[in-house]
């Protein structure tokens, strides 16, 4: 079922297509915009839209001369604090001069009389995007590359300091596992379609358990594999994607979203992942360990509840948008079914972190 679930994915997200009726915007207005801000830039211009995203409308702009990629935020009702092409476009603008694989930041433009919402634009980079995350078309040690360079622009990431980049204000400090319950949990709730007695159950443990927090970093929020673009031949990163989620916290949650790839994913179907070359969790925490300096990885069950618990309410906020006519993906209305088998993961997180329901 997996397998078919990723074929799906990949038909339905991978590409281009005319821009959807919904997400249309005047051309000529943003060819004005670019001609003005937006370096190099020679027009005319030709738009495109990316068939992935579940979130934010993406576009392709070609010009004669170059491809660029165009994020916006969508019309209609939306969720507080959702879509902020602001924050992705600060974070990839500071990121971009370290040498950390992000697309160039070519502009912002908050003014929504130009094409109706706020939006950036940035490079557009070559390479692959991987939607199976089995890899079948790979050999086992290209499998095994590919997983663990995925694993160290990770640890790049959280070994990245922050402050010295400019990032210092990008979220609050501390306390960022309770502020993020509450979030997920106030989010869960504003696009809630059915009850969840579950989530409720969840939603208390995790705010009554939260571990103390060890590091800050900025996290990206929902690292996987089909949000990054890996070299055209290299297995290496050349680009990770969509930071709408990026802020200040901590690393160990963006790790073990990292790690639901082998408990709700692709690799939960693989029966011998060291003939496969895709590492064991085990091996991933070690190696994540020592990327960063870590003589432990305390919680994780913990943080593996939150990760499950987290994703269902994001799932519930794509259904919510379904029912309010802003969903972008025409996958959007099945996520619903995902909800409470990733509920049911959390609980046995939670029980073996020590929840006793």
């Amino acid at each position: 079922m997996a397998k078919a679930v990723d074929w799906e994915h990949e038909q339905l997200n991978t590409g281009v297509k005319t821009v959807d009726e919904r997400h249309r915007f005047d051309e000529g207005a943003l060819t004005r915009w670019m001609d003005a801000n937006v370096e190099g830039f020679q027009g005319p211009i030709e738009v495109r839209q990316f068939k992935g995203g579940q979130s934010n409308p993406t576009y392709q702009v070609v010009t004669p001369n170059r491809s660029y990629v165009l994020r916006r935020k969508p019309p209609g009702k939306l969720l507080p604090s959702a879509h902020a092409m602001d924050r992705e476009f600060k974070v990839i603008s500071a990121l971009y001069p370290t040498g950390f694989p992000v697309a160039r930041p070519y502009a912002l433009c908050t003014d929504d009389d130009v094409l109706g919402t706020m939006f950036y634009v940035m490079e557009m980079v070559e390479g692959r995007i991987l939607w199976d995350q089995t890899l079948p078309e790979y050999t086992p040690q290209q499998r095994h590359d590919i997983y663990m360079a995925k694993l160290k622009t990770l640890a790049d990431l959280h070994n990245t300091d922050y402050e010295a980049i400019g990032l210092g204000d990008f979220g609050r400090p501390g306390n960022y596992m309770a502020r993020q319950v509450d979030r997920w949990t106030k989010q869960y709730r504003a696009s809630q379609t059915e009850p969840m007695p579950q989530f409720d159950r969840l939603s208390e443990w995790l705010s009554a358990s939260v571990p103390p927090q060890e590091r800050t970093s900025i996290v990206h929020g929902d690292y996987r594999l089909d949000n990054m673009v890996l070299h055209p031949t290299e297995s290496r990163v050349a680009a990770v994607l969509d930071w709408e989620l990026a802020t200040l916290g901590d690393p160990l949650a963006d790790f073990t979203h990292l790690l639901m790839n082998w408990t709700n994913g692709g690799v939960a179907t693989v029966k011998d992942l060291k003939a496969h070359g895709i590492p064991t969790t085990e091996e991933y925490a070690t190696e994540y360990a020592r990327l960063t300096g870590r003589t432990s990885m305390p919680d994780l069950d913990w943080y593996a509840a939150y990760s499950s618990f987290r994703l269902a309410a994001i799932m519930q906020g794509i259904v919510g948008r379904v029912r309010d006519g802003t969903a972008n993906s025409p996958l959007a209305g099945a996520q619903g079914s995902r909800i409470g088998g990733l509920l049911a993961s959390a609980e046995t997180f939670a029980r073996k972190s020590g929840a006793k329901f």
